[in-house]
């Protein structure tokens, strides 16, 4: 298991341009990446200096909107501090994804969303006992999730990781970077690389409390949205309040009360955007309409229609795989 470094070590030239590496992937062409990059020496040598002397001052957010199933408020720090995002994720993510429980997906390597789904249905398969028993579902997620992070309980659980007093303030400082509207203290932004991993430190102390408190074998986390498989309903509606009182106690976290049910695997559970019964799942009807926006808006362009069929291709899939393509036909 890897150490997390000292700080001077994270800072180095060597690693920020590492770290500029990853960050430029499939940005070379957007205008503030381009005007960083002329000078990029010069402003690498720069941050290099302001974290070194521990002057580094995080700056604001360009807010904006994208619609993903639901409106999402995005804020977009400036390049300098996107850049300054990934090399702490980089020093940081191999220590803490060997802390994770195996079955949490979200922005992990090797996981993701497609692995979510196979191991929800493998645990259906192994609750119904290869469907000859009932398989009970609880499916819950947080009630405004990023924007309800409490910086001060983050900050208390990076702590119990991390000694290195300089590399927490730097984590502190770009934590405390941003806050949500009317709350101070409170909220991580959408538009943040560290969030992903942030959200994950910290939704790691629910996973840790459903195995070893809860000892709940079928449990499936993807971000804030989680499952609970058992052939139990009268289970499955006890865990209920002792999660409520384990999320707002120490994570300062709700339960979205209108997203919580328990249901049979057998009528259909939504999950992760597909609703999945005992042996097969279908895509939910508003990623469907969401995909066909999509092609429509990009004229049937072969790499978007090419990403959807592959998409479809983890699930029962025929009739709508057939309807895509007399879709792109008329383009």
């Amino acid at each position: 298991m890897k150490k997390i470094d000292q700080y001077n070590t994270i800072i180095t030239v060597e690693n920020l341009l590492r770290a500029w590496e990853e960050f430029l992937r499939g940005k070379k062409k957007r205008s503030d990446v381009a005007v960083f990059q002329n000078r990029l020496m010069d402003n690498i040598f720069s941050i290099h200096k302001d974290m070194k002397e521990k002057t580094y001052i995080h700056g604001g957010y360009v807010a904006f909107k994208i619609n993903d199933l639901k409106p999402r408020d995005i804020h977009k720090a400036t390049v300098c501090d996107r850049l300054v995002h990934h090399l702490l994720y980089r020093a940081l993510y191999e220590y803490f994804d060997s802390k994770f429980i195996y079955d949490s997906y979200s922005c992990r390597i090797g996981k993701g969303t497609h692995r979510a789904i196979n191991r929800f249905r493998y645990f259906g398969r192994i609750v119904s006992k290869n469907n000859t028993h009932t398989c009970w579902v609880l499916k819950g997620d947080i009630k405004k999730f990023f924007a309800s992070i409490d910086h001060a309980v983050l900050k208390k659980i990076l702590a119990k990781h991390i000694k290195d007093k300089d590399s927490l303030q730097l984590l502190g400082h770009i934590i405390s970077s941003f806050s949500t509207e009317g709350k101070h203290g409170v909220g991580l932004p959408l538009g943040n690389l560290t969030s992903q991993l942030l959200v994950n430190i910290y939704m790691n102390e629910f996973d840790h409390f459903v195995k070893r408190v809860l000892k709940a074998p079928c449990y499936v986390r993807y971000a804030d949205d989680f499952v609970f498989l058992h052939q139990d309903r009268k289970y499955l509606e006890s865990l209920i309040p002792q999660m409520s009182k384990f999320l707002g106690a120490h994570l300062r976290l709700a339960l979205h009360p209108d997203k919580l049910f328990i249901k049979t695997l057998a009528s259909g559970v939504d999950f992760l955007g597909w609703v999945h019964f005992p042996d097969h799942r279908v895509l939910r009807t508003t990623t469907k309409k969401r995909m066909f926006r999509n092609i429509k808006a990009k004229d049937g362009k072969e790499e978007t229609v090419q990403s959807y069929l592959g998409l479809i291709g983890h699930g029962n899939s025929w009739k709508l795989r057939q309807k895509i393509k007399s879709k792109i036909s008329k383009f």
